[in-house]
């Protein structure tokens, strides 16, 4: 009986591994120019991740210019492809504002340097639209969080996002190009 039920755990814990794992790949799109990347952390036992599509500067001028591909005043996927996505286990608290446990999708609006975070409840998208509209329904925004900015050291060629932690709290961060954008979380 004893062995039963030990291997009826281990299938399972198991069945739950290969379940997120499938979650997490399917705002994937494979083949992608962009390919698909991912970014996790553990906080309190509780999951945070997030999935998206990590585009190259290949000598383009990404930000800032009318004639970058994220010009000044424009809403922004975060990456190419599907809209960033990210999913907590844990409750979180962004600047005040907080986030229940679920599914979002990123975007980021962009202000002349002054960035910041918006988390939507939607999920699926597929970016912005061509004529620069939002592609998703701002109804159902449940956080816009101003980010922090830096200046990268060096440019960074491949778009990157990082989750990390330190006790109960974290950051997500986004670095590409020559530009650093983030966000400090607390988990409960």
């Amino acid at each position: 009986m004893q062995r039963f039920a030990a291997l009826f755990l281990l299938a399972a814990a198991t069945l739950t591994v290969a379940s997120a794992q499938t979650d997490k790949k399917k705002f994937a799109t494979p083949n992608a120019k962009s390919p698909a990347a991912e970014s996790s952390v553990t906080i309190n036992g509780k999951e945070i991740w997030m999935v998206y599509h990590a585009p190259s500067v290949n000598g383009r001028k990404i930000f800032g210019a009318k004639d970058s591909l994220q010009p000044e005043d424009s809403l922004w996927r975060g990456g190419a492809d599907w809209a960033t996505f990210l999913h907590t286990d844990a409750a979180l608290d962004l600047n005040g504002t907080t986030l229940p446990p679920g599914e979002y999708t990123l975007f980021i609006a962009l202000d002349k340097g002054k960035w910041d975070l918006i988390v939507n409840s939607q999920t699926g998208q597929w970016g912005i639209k061509r004529d620069g509209s939002a592609n998703f329904d701002p109804a159902k925004n449940v956080a816009k969080v101003p980010m922090t900015m830096a200046k990268e050291p060096s440019p960074v060629e491949t778009l990157k996002w990082t989750l990390s932690s330190a006790g109960n709290k974290g950051t997500l961060k986004l670095e590409w190009e020559n530009v650093s954008a983030s966000v400090n979380f607390t988990a409960k």
